[in-house]
């Protein structure tokens, strides 16, 4: 990838995801852009699937367009781009439901299928795996959730499908990222391939439950339930009754299980990092900041009431910064560094 197009993707990150744009920031030269690409990529299915000014029919005709042509372009073939100019004009402000970032993915989407051509076969191949996942979990969920709405809430069925949602959104994206890695940066190291991608794995699935258990009473208000209709009925619960708050009581020990799952993965997570080459600083730093902000949502996350829309359980950017700081001052101690991710999962 050529430095202009290296420097365009950069300032769309930038837009799109604070967040992640810290993570990404830090990683090694050699895997920034494939990485930072494939999160580009998602980004724009992902706006695409949750554009709701448009038909739904047409959301998931473009979803499919879309994933036919980065399946081409990975293939190194000439790709005529699909016109998503309907999803763009839909973000476009005042009126719009979207940001001006996620407009602009849609309308740059040509130029991110360039820089995907741009990368190594091999590569090529890798991000096409990835985004082959999310664009089906995509699709998945817009077939469940796409007709849900306030007053009509539609659920998850079992813990099996709650666990095949978090591997599509962001267990895959642990594989990718995990594979890419060991692709450039961790050739002839003893890491143990196929633990390692597991462990890659229950990392990203453990960031996706985070995120549904924090974000719970804001989908249930929007008609959708990640808590699986199952695992409810076990309690005599069904979605609607988690509309109210004061449920809280009978639904806790159903939300404390979710919640040890959850930190099960991030710890698994966290000896992800400390499996890692010891030389892979960057690397490490990179996985370490969204584990540390997960797990410590999770203690804030059970000491509240999750079923209360007007709470927002959010770590403010103080807190990130005194992580970040903590986090690169250990690095260089093993010991320091194993006691982190502890430390941040206390009260």
């Amino acid at each position: 990838m050529v430095g202009t197009e290296f420097d365009e993707m950069d300032r769309l990150l930038q837009q799109v995801s604070r967040s992640f744009y810290l993570t990404l920031r830090v990683l090694p030269a050699a895997v920034r852009p494939q990485i930072g690409l494939a999160y580009l990529l998602a980004r724009a299915t992902d706006t695409i699937a949750d554009t709701h000014l448009v038909p739904l029919e047409r959301r998931q005709a473009a979803l499919r367009e879309m994933r036919g042509a980065i399946v081409t372009t990975a293939a190194g073939r000439t790709v005529l781009l699909p016109d998503f100019g309907e999803l763009a004009a839909a973000h476009e402000a005042p009126a719009g439901q979207g940001s001006h970032g996620e407009r602009l993915l849609l309308e740059t989407a040509g130029r991110l299928l360039e820089a995907l051509r741009s990368f190594s076969r091999e590569d090529r191949q890798l991000v096409c795996e990835v985004l082959h996942t999310i664009t089906f979990g995509q699709e998945e969920d817009l077939a469940r959730f796409g007709r849900a709405e306030a007053g009509r809430i539609t659920a998850l069925e079992t813990d099996e499908d709650l666990d095949q949602y978090t591997y599509c959104v962001a267990g895959c994206v642990g594989e990718f990222w995990t594979r890419m890695c060991l692709a450039h940066l961790f050739r002839g190291a003893r890491l143990g391939e196929s633990t390692l991608i597991a462990y890659g794995i229950r990392f990203g699935k453990g960031l996706q439950l985070v995120n549904i258990l924090r974000d719970l009473p804001r989908d249930l208000r929007s008609g959708r339930c990640y808590i699986p209709r199952a695992a409810l009925a076990d309690l005599g619960l069904t979605p609607k009754d988690l509309l109210d708050r004061a449920a809280l009581s009978r639904f806790r020990p159903l939300f404390q299980t979710y919640l040890r799952q959850a930190h099960e993965h991030l710890s698994t997570g966290w000896a992800y990092t400390e499996a890692l080459p010891y030389r892979q600083v960057r690397v490490r730093l990179a996985c370490a900041w969204p584990l540390l902000i997960g797990v410590k949502t999770l203690v804030r996350l059970g000491g509240s009431n999750v079923l209360d829309d007007a709470l927002r359980i959010k770590i403010s950017r103080s807190e990130i910064r005194r992580l970040i700081l903590s986090s690169v001052m250990r690095c260089p101690f093993p010991r320091a560094w194993n006691r982190l991710f502890d430390k941040a999962g206390r009260l």
